[in-house]
């Protein structure tokens, strides 16, 4: 089964997990066989909202009112849930931050296509 483990953080933290302590996490996924691919992403005020409304593009700044941020993404595989929540607890942002683990639609139709 394919899990989102999406990472949040406080832009407000002032602690951070160490760069190694990341790799030895990236590391330790990829070893296991279960990582299928993740991303870290720059800063929320580098985003751009995009909306279709009323017959209109509508395209905005960040649009982020909650006090966690999305600063990246685990995409993994594993057997269930339980193994998916066991690779959440050991992310270096868990003391500071959030996991919010997310099951994927494995065969969902742009998955289809991304196959092809």
């Amino acid at each position: 089964m394919r899990y989102a483990l999406l990472i949040y953080r406080d832009p407000e933290a002032v602690a951070e997990p160490a760069a190694e302590d990341w790799l030895d996490y990236t590391r330790a996924l990829k070893a296991s066989g279960c990582l299928l691919g993740g991303e870290q992403l720059f800063e929320t005020d580098t985003a751009t909202t995009v909306r279709y409304r009323g017959g209109r593009l509508l395209t905005d700044g960040p649009f982020a009112e909650t006090k966690e941020h999305l600063v990246g993404f685990y995409l993994i595989d594993v057997d269930d849930l339980d193994a998916a929540l066991e690779w959440a607890a050991r992310m270096p942002v868990i003391t500071y931050g959030s996991v919010e683990v997310r099951a994927a639609r494995s065969g969902a139709l742009w998955q289809t296509a991304l196959d092809e």
